[in-house]
């Protein structure tokens, strides 16, 4: 068999009331060079019975694996990676589903331009309720990228400031070569918001890059899904998440514009006001560390307080400035 051109990778973590949504999206639209891996990180709800029912009964080769003991979503992708052997990787949540004819307009792009990656749109899929009824239609479609649409380009700070404008740094809604993860780039095990860490390094890596506007992940909003809910752990997972990306970027580019940093400064303040937020909705008795908090905001940004109202002004943004010095008091 030939080398798969994509390695589709799903981890599964008890799911099993939507990987018959999941799993179908996929197969459906498959060719025989895409090969789908499922990896059960020892659910306990039957979700690994059921997969392998799923795939003896599909036309479709399913390759599954499961981690001997529970590793939690990085370390499931993780071992993802490490199983493939296409030469692009699609990771897609197990209770997602793949909007028809996704794969049909990647393979396009691939065929065109073999981009090292590959940038999608997504829709919040609400259980019980229709696209057209719902009352946040905008939901329907949901923008991941602040650039250039439809084209190959080759601009490392385009990239860098179209994906912190937009602040969507899911993995699932890119596709990227297999080859950019095996450089060392891993997903931070027994960490949420993963995603936060590993996108903007996966970009630093990147050579061209192609954006193309349309909806081909459908992501699942649901009562128990991991961040339906917060911890105090989730809270600290969401500060730390932006830790050394202004350290590895500024390297890169040493002389980025004023508007490029302050996407990324206003994602870093808009992260900081959901942190204490969330904080604050666990437990409104406690009484939270705030200058610490700003201490870990100020370093992730390379500046202070005045640099922060400054880049703020000189962009123009008052109101989002005034909303953010309220929570930075």
């Amino acid at each position: 068999m030939a080398t798969p051109w994509l390695s589709v990778l799903i981890p599964v973590y008890n799911v099993k009331d939507y990987l018959d949504d999941c799993f179908q999206s996929v197969i459906s639209q498959c060719d025989e060079n895409i090969e789908i891996i499922a990896l059960d990180d020892q659910s306990t709800d039957g979700s690994f019975e059921y997969l392998q029912a799923l795939a003896a009964k599909t036309s479709h080769s399913i390759k599954i694996l499961q981690h001997t003991h529970n590793r939690g979503l990085s370390a499931a992708r993780n071992s993802l990676v490490a199983a493939a052997t296409g030469e692009y990787v699609w990771f897609l949540d197990s209770d997602d589903a793949l909007v028809d004819g996704a794969i049909d307009q990647l393979r396009d792009i691939v065929n065109r331009h073999s981009p090292d990656l590959v940038m999608c749109d997504y829709q919040i899929w609400r259980p019980g309720v229709t696209v057209n009824s719902h009352r946040h239609k905008k939901e329907s479609h949901i923008t991941t990228f602040g650039g250039y649409t439809n084209c190959l380009l080759q601009d490392p700070e385009a990239l860098f400031k179209g994906l912190y404008k937009k602040g969507k740094l899911h993995t699932w809604s890119k596709v990227s070569k297999r080859n950019l993860w095996l450089q060392g780039l891993q997903f931070p095990e027994a960490k949420y918001f993963e995603d936060m860490v590993t996108t903007p390094r996966l970009a630093l890596a990147v050579q061209n890059y192609y954006y193309c506007p349309q909806v081909w992940v459908r992501y699942r909003q649901r009562e128990g899904s991991i961040l339906a809910s917060f911890t105090f752990k989730k809270v600290d997972d969401m500060m730390s998440g932006v830790d050394g990306v202004w350290a590895l970027w500024s390297k890169k580019l040493p002389k980025m514009k004023v508007a490029t940093r302050y996407f990324f400064v206003r994602f870093c303040v808009r992260n900081y006001v959901s942190a204490i937020k969330e904080s604050q909705r666990i437990d409104k008795e406690i009484t939270l560390d705030k200058a610490a908090y700003r201490s870990r905001l100020y370093h992730n940004i390379g500046m202070g307080r005045k640099g922060l109202v400054k880049y703020y002004l000189l962009n123009g943004d008052f109101f989002r400035l005034l909303k953010a010095l309220k929570v930075l008091q």
